[in-house]
């Protein structure tokens, strides 16, 4: 279901200081806009931002890209990393939320940016044929990451599809990554570093399995 929109998203978006509207300005500049040398995560399709709020917080020696196409999932984003960070009493220094369609993203981002970790949480798994290119997993994003992945870079996925799981799999097998975890019920699993998204919560309590793996670069 589309969100509507919001006439208030993009005029807090536009005076928020952490947001980057055009990203394609920054191509291969990346790591010199946090201004500290730290490593650099990215998360595609960050909607609500409360993944990337409670790591930014968790980790704040890791600098944080949260990337969205919509204006509005950016704003309520915002709301969220502002509240999460009042409430810690923490200024907010470690994010950059920014305007990206994802399936064009080496517009924005090239080999010279050295990202050291993706996050790909509860992303559209597109079911049908003659859409299942357009999901984040899918070859030819893969492809993409590669580009500005570290050698030795990550990909984090977690989804409670299940075909959409095991096509990832293979896609990730096909772009020559190793998959060095994997689970299939990670609230089950021996995996102690999980931060629980939005939909996590919603798909758990509807008795839902989530499926997560750590890819590779190799």
């Amino acid at each position: 279901m589309r969100m509507r929109r919001k006439p208030w998203a993009r005029p807090e978006l536009a005076v928020c200081p952490y947001y980057i509207q055009n990203p394609s300005e920054y191509r291969g500049k990346w790591n010199e806009i946090f201004g500290n040398g730290k490593p650099l995560y990215m998360e595609l399709g960050c909607g609500k931002g409360g993944f990337v709020a409670q790591a930014a917080l968790k980790y704040p020696d890791i600098n944080f890209i949260a990337a969205d196409i919509k204006s509005e999932m950016l704003a309520f984003a915002r709301r969220t990393i502002e509240q999460f960070f009042s409430v810690a009493g923490r200024e907010v220094k470690n994010i950059r939320l920014v305007s990206l369609n994802i399936e064009q993203i080496s517009a924005s981002f090239s080999e010279d940016d050295r990202i050291d970790r993706i996050y790909i949480n509860f992303c559209n798994p597109w079911p049908r044929a003659k859409h299942k290119k357009r999901r984040l997993t899918h070859v030819r994003q893969l492809e993409q990451y590669k580009a500005f992945l570290k050698y030795g870079g990550e990909i984090h996925f977690k989804t409670d599809d299940d075909e959409l799981f095991e096509e990832s799999v293979q896609y990730f097998y096909d772009t020559g990554f190793k998959i060095i975890y994997i689970t299939r019920d990670l609230h089950s699993s021996d995996y102690k570093f999980n931060i629980i998204t939005e939909h996590e919560k919603v798909f758990s309590a509807e008795g839902k399995k989530i499926k997560f793996l750590i890819a590779q670069k190799v």
